[in-house]
């Protein structure tokens, strides 16, 4: 089979395409014929070294495809299945081993590709906006990198709650986008500073909580706009590694709170995957949920998948297709 092979951390170049032998399922596993794999910013840690794996691997983060083979032990599919994988590396490939305890199939209605395209992003949104901060009707939130894959899919979760959403987005196109998926203001953030804009909007007393997935650059200003009390999620760093950080400054800011979230930690066991994915598939599914798959790349294009996300050239969500 094809598949993108990681011998050594570094850029872009280092994922190459590579023939390997399809593996076969031990107990407890699934043997997943992709059809869809999502690309992510997590994968580009992986890549860059800033998340360990042992070498060499294959990265991918989430999948869709359809149930090949069944190893020892699994029930409750079938081969034929269409199902959806987040949280298991190795979907950068045309086959992918998968345990049973992290698939879920994939409701009538909704492709492989709309699948891939929602699974691990989508669940992201929902432990944000329902656990990390459960919000509620009336809160407010600033939600950076607006028009990101999580972006629009926390923005539209946050909007159905009844919550006022803020974004920041790079471009008037972007912003377009942000508006559709439920903003209620829109900072360009590249023209305008966005702390004095959340202060302004807020009549200076700051949103309930800041979902940051962009780091360095934005963190300094995103605890600024928060009021007395907020927290923020810091659910990424984009922009690199957050600096050293005194503590005293949560104090002197009005007794802030901050989070450093990862999904793995929200779907540790099966009954909350199986919620947060039940959740995100079936909205999709039922059309609740809008999804942007516009950027679709072969396999063998990964590197350029990942130099699109990096350099923000890209809205929603970016695939590969094997």
């Amino acid at each position: 089979m094809q598949a993108i092979q990681i011998q050594e951390t570094g850029g872009p170049e280092v994922l190459r395409l590579a023939e390997l032998p399809i593996p076969h399922p031990g107990p407890g596993q699934v043997l997943l014929r992709v059809e869809a794999t999502g690309v992510n910013f997590v994968e580009i840690y992986f890549r860059r070294g800033v998340y360990k794996a042992a070498l060499p691997f294959t990265p991918g983060s989430e999948a869709a495809g359809t149930v090949e083979e069944l190893g020892p032990g699994v029930s409750g599919f079938a081969a034929g299945d269409l199902v959806a994988s987040a949280g298991v590396l190795g979907s950068y490939a045309e086959y992918a081993l998968v345990p049973a305890a992290q698939l879920v199939k994939v409701p009538a209605g909704l492709g492989p590709e709309k699948a891939a395209a929602a699974v691990l992003q989508g669940m992201t949104a929902h432990y944000l906006a329902y656990s990390t901060f459960p919000l509620k009707a009336g809160d407010t939130a600033l939600v950076h990198a607006g028009a990101g894959g999580v972006g629009l899919l926390l923005t539209q979760m946050a909007a159905k709650i009844g919550a006022r959403v803020f974004t920041t987005v790079s471009s008037p196109a972007k912003a377009e986008l942000s508006r559709e998926a439920g903003a209620a203001e829109v900072i360009l953030y590249t023209e305008q500073d966005f702390e004095t804009e959340v202060k302004r909007l807020t009549n200076g007393k700051g949103v309930d909580v800041v979902y940051d997935s962009v780091g360095k650059t934005t963190f300094d200003k995103s605890l600024n706009c928060l009021r007395p009390r907020g927290l923020l999620a810091l659910f990424g760093q984009a922009s690199g590694a957050v600096p050293p950080f005194d503590l005293a400054q949560l104090n002197s800011k009005g007794s802030l709170y901050i989070t450093r979230p990862s999904l793995w930690h929200y779907i540790a066991t099966r009954s909350e995957f199986e919620w947060r994915a039940g959740d995100v598939l079936n909205w999709a599914a039922r059309g609740e949920l809008k999804l942007r798959t516009e950027h679709t790349y072969p396999l063998a294009e990964a590197a350029q998948a990942q130099i699109d996300m990096e350099s923000r050239k890209t809205t929603g969500k970016i695939l590969l297709v094997p």
